[in-house]
């Protein structure tokens, strides 16, 4: 069994601020981290490996320094990790970041077949939810997403059943390998990392590739060229008012109730009905 995580350095956003001459990021306000949901990706192929056995290996697409992220998920149990980093991926969206990781994968499945790759839900400085369905699409293969719980994972007859979560309930999947899937952080807990994969995390070196080492690659879809998404504007919403206490007797809280609704701007249209 050859699972795949890919993972993301992103800004810490619980510290991270908004430049408010550019209304962009400024992430150079927070330290970069491994991407929360990805950290409970790799886990969780960690805890797959137990039951089946086999190789993990981690896949990045960054800036040189991504290497640390890589290096943390080796830290939780991953065996082996790669970096593509070239500035022909600068500027990519969800678009170009699922077409170049592809290609690695596929670069990858070629050394070792590629069973399963597992994603986090989403990146927290993107949200998008956007780069493992798009990987999926791209490789053509099944993707699974919000994904709570690996029931069973059978080599014999190839197959997955995991449950994932709904807007209104649970579903129970049973999908073919290779497939893909996108994790939730309920799906497990993070553990303790024990002393022999700190001091392998610390010494290793991931396995860095640029755009040359990948194969039957279109520039024209990487990085910008390959981006139709354009952000306009990025802003920090206004801070929400306080409360109005609304005081007096049963009707002349009513009242005020009535006026205070009336007096809104948001959503409020009041139909009289029989």
């Amino acid at each position: 069994m050859h699972i795949v995580v890919c993972v993301k350095q992103v800004p810490d956003t619980k510290i991270i601020k908004i430049n408010p001459k550019t209304n962009t990021l400024d992430r150079r306000s927070a330290p970069a981290i491994l991407n929360p949901y990805d950290a409970h990706a790799v886990q969780e192929a960690v805890k797959i490996r137990k039951k089946t056995g086999g190789t993990i290996s981690v896949l990045s697409m960054g800036p040189p320094q991504a290497t640390a992220v890589i290096k943390k998920s080796i830290e939780i149990g991953a065996d082996r990790g790669y970096l593509i980093t070239d500035r022909a991926f600068a500027g990519a969206d969800t678009l170009a970041t699922s077409y170049a990781l592809s290609k690695a994968l596929e670069r990858i499945g070629k050394e070792i077949p590629v069973d399963m790759v597992i994603c986090g839900k989403h990146a927290i400085d993107g949200d998008t939810g956007q780069v493992g369905p798009g990987i999926a699409r791209r490789l053509d293969i099944p993707p699974i997403t919000n994904v709570i719980e690996v029931t069973e994972v059978n080599q014999q007859e190839n197959t997955v059943l995991m449950k994932r979560k709904l807007s209104n309930g649970y579903e129970l999947i049973q999908t073919e390998l290779p497939c893909l899937m996108t994790v939730e952080k309920e799906i497990n807990d993070i553990e303790y990392s024990p002393l022999p994969n700190m001091i392998k995390a610390a010494r290793y070196e991931p396995i860095i590739w640029a755009v040359s080492d990948l194969e039957n690659v279109d520039r024209t879809q990487l990085g910008l060229k390959g981006s139709p998404t354009i952000v306009g504007k990025m802003f920090t919403p206004p801070r929400p008012e306080g409360g109005k206490r609304i005081e007096g007797t049963a009707d002349e809280q009513v009242k005020q109730l009535m006026d205070i609704l009336l007096e809104s701007k948001d959503l409020f249209t009041l139909q009289a009905s029989n």
